[in-house]
């Protein structure tokens, strides 16, 4: 979703973490001066969590933390139950003041998620072009005029809005996915009620702060991009809702079958955007200098916690051990430290749970057989920060290598040939993003066949993230089948009507029936 290529230099307005004296270590980040670019923002020590058109919040107060060094940044008031009734009762030009913030916006993101500086600012960059992407689009959503058996009659496709899209994001694009649901659900007419992760609650105030601002100078109801900031009990309420007409949930696998589970009780629509076990294949006539680089940035990036990150490689035999001895030169040569520095290239994870998941994920690795080659403990310094890891040894089908786990860790495996490869892509439950490096043309459009990848996103010499707003995100089995961003996803926006008109005298019945 963001390009590492995007790199811009550090300003000096915005210190990291890490250039702070020790006696500023107590107190919340926002109340020192090297974080006075937060109240740009419009952030401040206790921020309200809730907006309907105008702000409140009467739910429990958590504080958020940088994942640099787990100190304090600011405090957010969550909706309670009360409150999100009470917006969703009220909830009946944006792009360019995302331009505005994109720089500082940006670092945000970099502070309260842990994603380098340069992915923080291009996953603002990717709201503001799905904004752009949507006002074109705004201008061509329409159903065809299709020909009638019966004279005198037309048959057309009418598009209507669904009314109330409610979406749930996850804390690893607090922003952009945000971005592809609320910029197309506008277009298509609706309004929308955000619950973004306890965990990124400042970057979920911050964007509405910034959207706020522009519905108020275009004279229109704040209610129309309405926020609950919030856990558990604002998630189910929004599923059980049926004033909620859709419900986008972007997470984990387990919580998206209990969301879809409650959704399709009241016979309401869902959106799913779960789980990835991506896998990227090299054969051996891969290109070696795009395969490392590539498949590099697809496990660096983000920190391993893309849903699009490659956690399995499959290397043809004959290649495995060089291609295994080049990732490992590859990674010792990878920046790690301060996400606002821009030759770094590898930050922290999100939180302490993500560090025990990671150290967990390693343990069991060993005990079903692999061998660490590479990384697989915490580093030491302050922060969630652990060693980018390769696995080797493991069987194809390790329990823990069909589990998914958002760190940066690569399981790497030997394969003989493309049968069993394409079918060991395709063996786990998820079926999201997927990669092959090859220059056989026979093989490419197998590999994009039916008997190729399963998966929503079927790449061909490229990493398995990265993916441009044009094309519809999303994945199957597992993954949720759910469509985001481009092409006709806007239709999961809408409901759809067949429309006869008989402009004629006559009252011909289809099929040639007569009814006299």
């Amino acid at each position: 979703m963001t390009s590492l290529a995007l790199a811009q230099p550090l300003s000096s307005k915005f210190p990291g973490p890490w250039s702070r004296p020790a006696a500023f270590m107590s107190t919340l980040l926002i109340n020192q001066p090297q974080y006075a670019w937060l109240k740009e923002l419009g952030l401040c020590e206790e921020n309200e969590g809730v907006y309907n058109g105008s702000w409140g919040g009467q739910g429990e107060v958590i504080t958020t933390y940088c994942p640099a060094n787990n100190e304090p940044i600011a405090r957010v008031r969550q909706a309670s139950v009360a409150d999100y009734e009470e917006t969703v009762k009220k909830a009946k030009e944006i792009g360019d003041a995302l331009r505005e913030k994109i720089q500082v916006l940006g670092r945000l993101v970099s502070l309260e998620m842990g994603k380098i500086l340069v992915e923080g600012v291009g996953e603002v960059q990717e709201y503001v072009d799905i904004c752009d992407y949507a006002v074109g689009l705004s201008r061509m959503i329409g159903g065809p005029i299709l020909p009638s058996e019966r004279p005198g009659h037309a048959l057309i496709e009418q598009w209507n809005p669904v009314g109330l899209v409610g979406i749930i994001t996850a804390f690893n694009f607090p922003v952009a996915v945000y971005g592809w649901n609320n910029a197309i659900a506008m277009i298509c007419g609706n309004v929308c009620l955000w619950k973004g992760a306890p965990t990124t609650s400042l970057i979920s105030v911050a964007v509405i702060k910034i959207i706020a601002k522009v519905l108020e100078d275009n004279k229109l109801p704040g209610a129309i991009c309405s926020l609950t900031c919030g856990g558990a009990d604002i998630g189910t309420a929004m599923a059980k809702d049926e004033q909620v007409n859709l419900l986008s949930f972007t997470g984990s696998t387990q919580v998206g079958k209990q969301v879809t589970l409650m959704v399709q009780e009241r016979f309401g629509r869902s959106l799913l955007e779960l789980g990835g076990n991506n896998a990227t294949i090299a054969f051996e006539d891969a290109d070696l200098s795009l395969v490392v680089p590539l498949a590099l940035f697809t496990v660096v990036g983000t920190a391993g916690q893309r849903c699009t990150t490659a956690r399995r490689l499959f290397v043809h035999e004959s290649i495995h051990d060089e291609i295994v001895n080049r990732f490992k030169k590859a990674y010792a040569q990878i920046r790690v430290g301060n996400t606002w520095d821009s030759n770094v290239l590898y930050g922290p994870l999100h939180t302490k749970q993500s560090v025990s998941m990671f150290l967990g994920a390693v343990e069991e690795a060993k005990k079903e057989g692999g061998t660490v080659v590479y990384g697989g403990k915490v580093m030491d310094r302050p922060g969630n920060y652990v060693e980018l890891t390769i696995v080797t040894g493991l069987a194809h089908d390790a329990s823990i290598a069909h589990t998914e786990t958002f760190a940066p860790i690569f399981y790497v495996f030997k394969f003989k040939n493309e049968e069993e490869v394409f079918a060991w892509n395709n063996e786990v439950k998820q079926g999201l993003s997927s990669s092959i490096f090859t220059k056989d043309l026979g093989r490419i459009f197998r590999w994009l066949g039916p008997k190729g990848s399963d998966c929503g996103i079927v790449n061909v010499n490229i990493p398995t993230s990265g993916a441009e707003i044009g094309g519809a995100f999303g994945g199957e089995k597992h993954t949720g089948g759910g469509r985001e961003s481009g092409s006709d996803a806007w239709k999961h926006y809408m409901r759809r009507s067949t429309c006869t008109i008989n402009y004629s005298e006559d009252l011909p019945l289809a099929q040639g029936i007569k009814f006299q």
